[in-house]
């Protein structure tokens, strides 16, 4: 038997500062990473996602080697596995049950999961081995499970909005002698502002870092072992250290926080970056520690060079949504990801992964998925994921979509977004109606009506925007089981108005849209 100690540092456990690293003695603690083909391999991945977790892993590595520490490393080309979904090869678990058996250490060290399943399998992996394990706690996050489980317990609903103000006070973030600073908690109605016609004008760059020698050798296994998986690899551009995800924040500090605010719902072709800070994904990595996010927007605002209502909408979105979801997941877990409260199944359109559609609105946020693997809260929510609640997506196979398609999707973040917030599968966990609307609200908040074929504001009949005609046939499906949603009220009245010839009509349009686009699912 070895007597060196072996931690486990996951993908998207990457702070070297956090519970494993920190106190690492390379004398007596070794380090076992792994890119499991297993996980990579079931399903499709946007390939940029897989550049960065294998780039910002293999920094790591490397830098853990140069400072003397043993890493026992796998690579995604030297594991087995026919590179197929059918036959992809072993997962984290597996992985790790081989090399325990090999390397035979004294003890293993391991720290909570983002993935409730990954962390079943590999704690039963480690008790297989009889081996003793040290279970850390992820002090990445500012409400740790335990917290989250005693604010929640015996809780009628779980709101946002009263844990994110039990947070506030607790860190005294934004806070004023106990008020809270501006004299509000929340300042989203500043923050609903669409573009004007002329657009958002000139908007400051996005920093690019461009792969270094490590991240380009990534790059090509990337397009050599996932050639048909959506998006380019050879357009990364991201953070892959801790260093780079620190000048990304700067970055954002300096030159966008300020306008942040009062934009961030808004929608203009061809621009899927805006304002937005683009820092979700270092932080699911634990490139970036969120304490330093919510410091640096504080000060930017006690310094008067950003508007209370920027730094408050950056700020619930840190510490308020992101501890929130995060709670929500393993309070509820594993019964949670069984949540389908609207009995939707339908698969979704080939479109999500390809972008080739008609509908202007989707084909531009895909647009900017494919080249970025990202896109903004709103066209997550309020476009593709709206168009996939109306059209009836099994939850979550819209939340396996979700983890495969954004880099910053991780299980734990991914499952209340999509599968809750976006399809209301969980039934109002985390948000209390469906996020249900027509064609009116992009047109709204967006420019891309007026370059589509389609009319916001239609129905029926040839020019019916589909997004309008699937949301009056959502209400008209979920009248019973959600006419009773207070918050729904106004829209039901609405769909009460129409006639039943009007209703049919609706009910035929749906019908025809969704068999048209049923045979064009992945």
């Amino acid at each position: 038997m070895s007597q060196k100690r072996l931690i486990v540092v996951l993908g998207d456990q990457l702070d070297r500062r956090g519970p494993l690293l920190r106190d690492l003695d390379a004398r007596q603690d070794e380090v076992w990473m792994a890119e499991a083909p297993g996980e990579a391999r079931r399903g499709w991945n946007h390939q940029q996602r897989l550049v960065l977790f294998f780039s910002a892993m293999r920094h790591l590595r490397d830098e853990l080697r140069e400072a003397g520490v043993t890493v026992h490393y796998r690579r995604i080309d030297e594991s087995p596995g026919s590179g197929t979904a059918a036959e992809p090869g072993p997962g984290l678990a597996e992985l790790l049950a081989e090399d325990l058996a090999r390397l035979t250490p004294r003890r293993v060290a391991m720290m909570e999961t983002g993935h409730w399943q990954v962390e079943q399998d590999c704690l039963a992996a480690i008790k297989a081995a009889s081996v003793p394990l040290d279970w850390f706690e992820d002090d990445h996050f500012l409400a740790s499970r335990g917290d989250f489980a005693s604010w929640a317990e015996g809780r009628k609903s779980l709101t946002l909005e009263y844990f994110y103000r039990n947070m506030r006070k607790r860190y005294d973030v934004l806070m004023e002698g106990g008020k809270p600073a501006g004299g509000a908690w929340n300042f989203d109605r500043d923050n609903r502002q669409a573009f004007g016609a002329e657009g958002p004008g000139d908007l400051p760059r996005h920093p690019v870092f461009s792969p270094d020698p490590l991240t380009c050798e990534v790059i090509e296994t990337v397009r050599a072992l996932f050639p048909d998986h959506p998006g380019d690899a050879r357009e990364f551009d991201q953070p892959v250290t801790p260093e780079q995800a620190g000048a990304a924040l700067s970055d954002f500090i300096t030159h966008r926080l300020s306008h942040f605010g009062s934009h961030q719902d808004a929608i203009w072709t061809g621009e899927p970056l805006l304002y937005h800070a683009r820092l979700s994904a270092a932080l699911n990595l634990h490139l970036l520690n969120p304490r330093d996010c919510i410091a640096a927007a504080e000060q930017a605002w006690q310094d008067q060079r950003a508007p209370i209502n920027a730094v408050e909408g950056f700020v619930r979105q840190v510490l308020g949504w992101r501890e929130f979801v995060r709670g929500v997941y393993w309070f509820s877990m594993p019964e949670y990801a069984h949540g389908n409260a609207l009995a939707h199944h339908e698969a979704l359109p080939s479109f999500f992964w390809d972008g080739d559609t008609d509908m202007v609105c989707v084909a531009d946020a895909m647009q900017g998925l494919l080249r970025h693997g990202y896109a903004h809260h709103i066209q997550r929510l309020m476009v593709l994921g709206l168009f996939a609640q109306l059209y009836g997506t099994n939850p979550y196979r819209f939340h396996e979509w979700h983890l495969a398609m954004y880099l910053d999707a991780v299980d734990w973040v991914s499952l209340p977004n999509a599968l809750g917030m976006s399809q209301y599968g969980d039934g109002g966990v985390v948000g209390t109606k469906p996020y249900c609307a027509s064609g009116a609200y992009i047109h709204r908040m967006s420019n891309a009506c007026g370059q589509c074929r389609y009319n916001p504001r239609q129905a029926t009949g040839e020019g019916a925007c589909p997004f309008t005609t699937l949301y009056w046939d959502f209400l008209d499906r979920h009248e019973s089981r959600l006419g009773d949603n207070r918050r729904l009220q106004f829209q039901f009245k609405n769909l009460q108005r129409k006639t039943p010839a009007e209703r049919q009509a609706i009910r035929e349009q749906a019908a025809a849209l969704r068999n048209r686009l049923a045979g064009e699912a992945h």
